[in-house]
């Protein structure tokens, strides 16, 4: 019979991995988010990849009964990976679901900590860059890139997140029902930041957890000028037209610069 009773303090959780290209390590990183945490389950969201991940997920799947597949019909976005997986989990009634890489640079090992920060929190962020937090093998210019990159989104946007681009997440289903995910089309960086300012926006409860990250062993990263371009313009447009809307309002910047909504 399945197991309904889920995580201690959480429910029922989901446990997302979009994939593309990622049959090399597919197997070894389920293998250790069930070691880690076996009440979760996982969803395997494959962009239909050409490497034939989506048949080593399949593979997975009918071996242990807390591993599902989701096939998309081609390489559309981490966002729309994430969002399509958020509807899964929706509709078959799961009570948090959790953001994680397929690479291995989400060590699966940091999720009982992040769970447990769940019981008291709306979102958990896997955070690289608050106190405890270690970032290993990443070459000077990524540091230097992800820690510009949230310092700027964390002053244009006002939000208290030290790092609004990371991707390793817990969401309580409540907490994204109160999302207008309708809205979101971004993807890569700025998709992880969108998200971070609706969940300030709608004053739902964020906590960051430090987590050990590392650089991936394995395959090709999917970074690209484009998608760093990206979040730059668009966290650049998100902060002007939350200006305008203060400015519309007449609301004003609290002392620490974060903007007080309504």
């Amino acid at each position: 019979m399945r197991d309904e009773t889920g995580h201690p303090g959480v429910g029922r959780v989901l446990v997302v991995i979009p994939t593309y290209n990622e049959a090399d390590n597919l197997t070894w990183i389920v293998s250790r988010v069930r070691q880690a945490v076996p009440s979760v389950d996982i969803l395997v969201a494959d962009d239909n990849s050409p490497d034939g991940t989506g048949a080593v997920a399949e593979e997975l799947a009918g071996q242990d009964r807390r591993v599902h597949v989701l096939h998309r019909e081609g390489k559309q976005g981490l966002g729309a990976a994430y969002l399509a997986g958020f509807g899964w989990a929706r509709r078959r009634g799961y009570d948090a679901v959790v953001e994680m890489d397929a690479d291995g640079s989400h060590a699966p090992e940091d999720l009982p900590a992040m769970l447990t920060a769940a019981r008291d929190a709306d979102v958990v962020i896997g955070s690289r860059w608050t106190s405890g937090a270690r970032v290993l093998n990443w070459p000077l210019r990524r540091l230097l890139l992800s820690r510009c990159g949230n310092l700027y989104a964390r002053l244009a946007l006002g939000m208290p997140v030290s790092d609004a681009t990371g991707g390793y997440r817990v969401y309580r289903l409540s907490a994204l029902d109160a999302l207008d995910l309708e809205s979101v089309c971004s993807q890569g960086y700025s998709f992880q930041v969108e998200l971070s300012r609706l969940a300030h926006r709608a004053g739902v409860r964020i906590v960051e957890v430090p987590i050990t990250f590392a650089e991936r062993e394995r395959g090709r990263s999917k970074m690209s000028p484009l998608i760093v371009a990206e979040a730059l313009w668009r966290i650049t447009g998100w902060a002007v037209a939350d200006r305008r809307l203060a400015l519309r309002r007449g609301i004003h910047s609290t002392p620490t610069g974060q903007v007080r909504w309504p």
